[in-house]
């Protein structure tokens, strides 16, 4: 990951997680042999790059829809935006 892969400044952040969180955290560090930050680090960098991938694919739908004219590929991908945007 980005993180681990040069030295940075870092930013002290403090953050309240609910206790089955926390639980699964720690099991996660203790089962890499890691922190529990480098951990929290690792996850929120992926979710981040996840989040931008989903805004990438719904762009690229989007992209789709506006070039295609067949209409079943149409309501195809109308209903792929509409999963992306409001969930199954």
């Amino acid at each position: 990951m980005r993180f681990m892969a040069k030295a940075e400044k870092l930013v002290r952040q403090s953050i309240s997680l609910p206790t089955d969180l926390a639980k699964r955290l720690h099991l996660i560090a203790e089962r890499r042999k890691t922190s529990t930050t480098r951990v929290a680090v690792e996850l929120i960098e992926a979710g981040l790059q996840a989040k931008e991938a989903e805004k990438q694919r719904f762009f690229d739908l989007a992209d789709r829809l506006s070039s295609s004219s067949d209409l079943k590929e149409r309501r195809r991908i109308k209903e792929e935006l509409a999963r992306i945007t409001f969930g199954d």
